[in-house]
């Protein structure tokens, strides 16, 4: 594809960063080298880091024309974003949202902008291609990159340019973004499917990209995984309350594993309180091996343990999240 000539146009590009001090540097380093004729303004919105990520993004302020580094003293990534706009996004026209945690194509920036301009979008959304590197990151990746885990999700699976509901933040207009308030800083998980809702509500458009896509590096340790889907459950819960909505089918299935787990207690009274419990966890490895079978991939059986972290660790934190119930308190 031929460089785009936009020279109008100016992004803010975020980066909403905790102590990624192994990724930050060549981020940026690859961010700066792929920005080409356009004027980008790098923020990276640190909430603290404690690894050395400061120091490396301060250090690289000095040799890199327009990279910022800005304190989010509330650490959660909606404030991070929110922040950034508030402080750096006037003049600009469009917020291009980066995860630290990521690896992208040298053309990303650029192929976003060309697409807002060939489609007149207002946020442009990318699939994501899961990669792992050890037994239980190679496990998990196969896993979110499967229906089992990601319930057939457009912006996991990926897919050909169209108009959609939801997907990946990657950019938007600023205008859009400060029309509807920008992201809800309460929620610490799922504000963007939330901003989402509001952005279609407001009749502005979002479009799936199939001319770009990010790479992400899922969690490397089983109790890491846990937390990270629990919240997942819960920013869930929080948006389907806040707008009064239904939850979709690939949704509402996980919602049933905690019931079963809780009602398999019940198997010491008697056996058949444990049936729809195996059975979930029948199916899941069942898919386990098929995909070991169907992809000759030796990690099938380990992504079906991945699977049932995330199922029970999503339905867990949606349902606690209904309830009211948060640790250190009982429900409301």
């Amino acid at each position: 594809m031929s460089e785009p000539v936009l020279p109008e146009m100016k992004a803010l590009v975020v980066i909403p960063c905790l102590n990624e001090a192994a990724h930050i540097e060549p981020l940026l380093r690859q961010l700066n080298a792929g920005r080409g004729n356009h004027d980008m303004l790098i923020v990276v919105a640190d909430g603290g880091s404690t690894d050395g990520t400061r120091a490396i993004v301060s250090r690289l302020t000095e040799e890199m024309d327009d990279l910022v580094l800005l304190t989010n003293p509330r650490r959660i990534q909606s404030v991070a974003v929110n922040l950034a706009v508030a402080e750096y996004g006037n003049g600009r026209d469009y917020l291009i949202r980066v995860d630290a945690h990521g690896d992208y194509p040298l053309d990303y920036c650029r192929t976003l902008l060309q697409e807002a301009v060939d489609t007149g979008a207002d946020s442009i959304v990318v699939g994501m291609k899961t990669v792992g590197f050890g037994s239980f990151q190679k496990a998990t990746a196969v896993a979110q990159n499967s229906k089992l885990g990601n319930g057939g999700s457009k912006h996991r699976a990926g897919s050909a340019g169209h108009w959609i509901d939801h997907g990946h933040h990657a950019l938007m207009r600023i205008a859009a973004f400060r029309a509807v308030g920008g992201y809800d800083e309460s929620f610490t998980h799922n504000e963007d499917a939330e901003l989402d809702f509001r952005l279609r509500k407001a009749g502005f458009r979002i479009w799936m990209t199939g001319r770009t896509f990010m790479t992400y590096y899922p969690r490397t340790r089983p109790l890491a995984l846990f937390r990270q889907y629990l919240g997942y459950g819960r920013g869930r819960a929080r948006n389907l309350l806040k707008h009064r909505s239904i939850p979709k089918l690939r949704q509402a299935l996980p919602l049933a594993v905690m019931p079963v787990a809780l009602l398999a207690l019940l198997s010491v009274v008697h056996w058949l309180a444990a049936v729809p419990l195996f059975a979930w966890a029948g199916v899941c490895i069942a898919y386990g091996l098929w995909i070991a079978v169907s992809q000759r991939s030796p990690h099938g059986p380990l992504a079906a343990v991945s699977a049932m972290i995330m199922h029970l660790a999503w339905s867990i934190g949606f349902w606690l999240e209904v309830l009211r119930i948060r640790p250190g308190r009982a429900a409301a």
